[in-house]
Parts: C-alpha cells; structure tokens; sequence
C-alpha cells in the first residue's frame, strides 16, 4: 500500500534544494518488504523496477497518498525516455479525472478538497524542476484543464493556479533572455576575423591589460559558468543519450530530438575557455611577456580550485597543455612551475581521476555545511560528469527482460543529475565586472593553426616534422591574406578541448 500522510493538506515535502543532495536524496521509496506492489517490485525497501503503466499510477497522487519528492523527480527525469512529457501529463489527468470522478455531475467536494492541494503540488514540483516541458501549448493546456475542473471546489484553487503560471511564464521568460544572450554572444564571436601575416600580431588587448588579479578573473570565470549552467535542464542529461525505446514501434521519442542546446552551450564555453589560454599565451612576442601570462593563468587556476570551481580550472590546464602551448620550451624555462604541476596532480585522469574526485567530494561536504554562498559553490569538471552519464547509460539497460522499466538504474541517474542541479542553483556571490565578463565572451582567439603559426614564430621548430608544418602554414596564411588577408575564428578539437560533437562521447573524450 502506498505511504499515508500524517495530516492533511498541502504535502509535506521536502525543499527543493534539499531533495537534491546525497542527504536528502534517499532511494528508499516505500516501507515494504520484498517483493511486488501494485506492479512495483521491491528490494531491501527499494524501488527496483515496474512497469511503465505501475510507475505512471505510483505518481499520481490521491486523497491520503502523496509520491516522495525523490520518486516524482526521478521519475519525472527518467520518463521521456519511455514517454513524450504531454503524453505523460495527459494520462496523469485522465486518471486523476478518472479516480477523482471530475467529471460526475456533481462533485464530491470534500473529497476533492483532499485531493487538489495534492495534484496542485504535484503540477507545482514540475513545473519548477522541468520548465522546459511547458514550453509546449499542450502541456499548458493539460494543467489549465486540471485546474478548471478542480477550481468549483474552492475558490483557492484560481489563484494557486494563476501563481503557477505566473512563477512559469516568469521562469521561461528568464531561462529565454538567458539563452538569448548566449545565443547574441556566440554570434558575435563567430563573425569575429583574425588577420593573419607571417607572424599573427597582436589580436587584442592582452587579459593582463583587463584584469591583473588572478582573484578577480576567477571570480568572473565564476560568474559565468555559473551563468551557463543556469539554463541547463535536468532533462538534458537523459536526453544527450537517448536511444529509440524499444518498446515504442510506432514513432521515435520525445528525447530523440536532442534538445540539448543548453548543454552544448556549455561545451562550446569550456572549448573557448581552452583556446582563450592558449591564445594569450602565444600570443606576445618576448618570451619573458609570455612567461608572465602563463604564471597569471597558474595562480587563476588555483584560485578556481579554492572557490570550487573545477570546470574552469580544468580548462586553463587544458589550454596549458595544447601543443602549441607545451612546446614553448624557453618560455616555460621562465615560469615557476611548481604551483602549476600541483594543479596538474589534482586534475590528473589517472586512476579514473581519483584526485579530482577527492577533491570534489570534499567541495560538496563542504557545500552541504555552507553558511554563506561564497562556501556553497561546486562546479564540478563538466565533460566528466558527462562521462559518467554516459558510461551509466551505456552500463545498463532502460528496460529488464521482462519488459519493466530499470527503474534501479534512473535512482542512480537521479542521485547524480541532482547533485548537479543543486550545484547550479547558487547565486553567484562575486561582484560582477561587465568589462572583463565581456573580455572573457568576445575577446578573438586562435584556431589551432592559428596557435601553431603563433607557436613557430615565438619559438622556432625543433624537428622536421615541426618545420614542414611551419611551413606549411606560413604559406597557407600567405595565401589566406592575398584572397583577403583573413582565417575564420572557429575552433577545433584539440589537446583536452572537447568538439561541438562532445555528445558522440566514443569519438570525441579525449581521456
């Protein structure tokens, strides 16, 4: 039998913030012994498996029932998988219709005072976890159509109701001006040129002339990862991998339309970041000029590592650690490289990248034990969160045998794809600086050959492998500059930079 309240009411629920933390996320979705109940079927207490139709009904709240918050966002997240999101909101109504009897003559009105601050919850929880969903007209409709037949009961229900739509046509609104921006800024980057003669010239203002404190800058890197993952829905994790349900003969699936933009977004940013480093670091003509930025960049990385910000540290080692970047061997003579190989240490993917993962988990204990914003933030290296989507994924079927959905496999999914959007959820505690922000978003950079060329001029080439692209490229410019003197500013994949293709995780991470 399912779980009864203890009172009537609005359920009894926990915040949102701490249902997705490893304390307050807890598997345990019903007190029952092994065994099956209602279609679901039970291990230890835990929720294993069930059909798709028993898992649809064990979310559907009634009078003296209420689904745990980490049953409704694990379900919720894993679902799209088996189910389009309006087709799922389409049967919850009907059968909250069909149970409640909405639509008998006369209603049962004490009956359904139980029952609608229930369903109201439940409506409320999905549209602030999953606002993406709504984007949909019928997704709009179903929850307009439940409240309509609710809303006889008590006059309260119209005004909860004109809240929730209120509360999600102002979070759309945000997520959307967000992702304009973002959209704006990649626009503008990408009709960014850089000339190119013999040797590149300076591009631009270097960063040291836009920011000197190594603090600052990895405060605004702060400020704009945290920017990013804002838009990131939950549902992008699941739908980065889908595959066509087996079950589903008819059409493909909601989530095969890859509505991952947000995520992608965020890729295309750790790809900039990469080649912004290695940009600056080419860059300058005197080698003690370039020994200074790759210092500047040493102690940004580590003030990233000490705020948690490990998406952007990894990036600026990534960029440190392209070849153009790596080979200037007289420049890194010049540069005290201790605090640097410390930094690579913490970050080294030996092990399955057991230090990094330390270190994270000590960032989220301490997250967990914040009492200001500044101690709460978590950016964990975005291509290995990923990656263990992935390998999650891939690791285990969506559906048993039997048919049943793994429903053991999405608690796991749950576990980490709410972690994630607990960390996304701080508020940037920094004082924004509009100047370096805008710096970080359209300063021009390098393509790789673009680095390379930059590179050979710097430093001459050491073998005959490094000569003949050198020379190479020198006439490749040449010839770029006599048809118009310009190389387009798009990066590729390389060193530890991911691609626009990062989703095709076999081909393109690079560990």
């Amino acid at each position: 039998m399912p779980l009864l309240l203890q009172q009537e009411g609005m359920p009894q629920t926990l915040t949102s913030t701490s249902m997705f933390t490893p304390c307050g996320f807890s598997p345990h979705l019903h007190t029952s012994k092994e065994g099956e109940q209602g279609g679901l079927i039970f291990q230890d207490g835990n929720l294993t498996s069930a059909s798709l139709d028993a898992l649809i009904q064990h979310l559907i709240p009634t009078t003296d029932y209420y689904p745990e918050k980490a049953y409704i966002f694990t379900f919720l997240l894993s679902s799209r998988l088996f189910i389009e999101p309006h087709e799922l909101l389409s049967r919850v109504c009907h059968k909250c219709i069909e149970q409640q009897r909405l639509d008998d003559p006369v209603l049962d009105k004490a009956r359904i005072r139980k029952f609608g601050p229930k369903i109201l919850q439940l409506l409320t929880e999905w549209t602030e976890t999953f606002p993406y969903d709504f984007q949909e007209e019928r997704m709009i409709g179903h929850l307009k159509d439940m409240i309509h037949r609710i809303a006889p009961c008590d006059e309260a229900y119209w005004k909860k109701m004109n809240q929730l739509l209120q509360a999600l046509n102002q979070k759309l609104a945000t997520l959307s001006h967000g992702q304009e921006g973002i959209v704006k800024i990649s626009t503008a980057v990408s009709d960014k040129l850089v000339a190119f003669k013999t040797k590149p010239p300076s591009i631009q203002r270097e960063i040291l002339s836009v920011c000197s404190d190594p603090y600052t800058l990895a405060q605004q890197l702060t400020h704009v990862e945290l920017e990013r993952l804002s838009h990131i829905g939950p549902e992008e994790f699941v739908q980065a991998f889908v595959h066509k349900d087996p079950l589903d003969s008819t059409k493909t699936c909601f989530s095969e339309q890859k509505k991952t933009s947000n995520l992608e977004a965020y890729v295309k940013w750790f790809n900039r970041l990469c080649y912004l480093v290695a940009t600056e670091i080419c860059m300058p003509a005197k080698k003690k000029q370039r020994a200074q930025v790759i210092e500047f960049f040493i102690d940004v990385a580590r003030e990233c590592f000490n705020i948690g910000n490990f998406n952007s540290l990894m990036a600026i080692i990534s960029g440190m650690n392209m070849s153009p970047v790596s080979r200037l061997k007289k420049t890194w003579s010049k540069v005290k490289t201790a605090k640097f190989f410390i930094l690579e240490h913490q970050m080294d993917p030996t092990g399955n990248f057991y230090n990094y993962r330390t270190a994270l988990r000590g960032a989220a204990h301490r997250s967990l034990t914040a009492h200001s914003n500044r101690e709460k933030i978590v950016i964990p290296f975005f291509s290995l969160l990923i990656k263990d989507i992935y390998f999650l994924n891939e690791g285990c079927a969506n559906r048993l045998p039997n048919g049943h959905v793994n429903f053991e496999k999405f608690l796991e999914l749950a576990k980490q794809v709410g972690e994630f959007i607990t960390w996304k959820q701080v508020e940037c505690p920094f004082e924004q600086d509009p100047n370096i922000i805008h710096y970080l978003h359209t300063a021009p950079i390098f393509t790789e050959d673009g680095l390379y060329l930059a590179s050979y001029e710097s430093e001459s080439p050491e073998n005959q492998t490094e000569k003949d692209r050198w020379k190479s490229l020198r006439h490749s410019v040449t010839s770029q500059w006599r048809y118009g003197g310009f190389a387009n500013l798009k990066p590729s994949a390389g060193g530890w930079a991911l691609s626009s293709c990062f989703l095709k995780l076999k081909s393109s991470l690079l560990f």
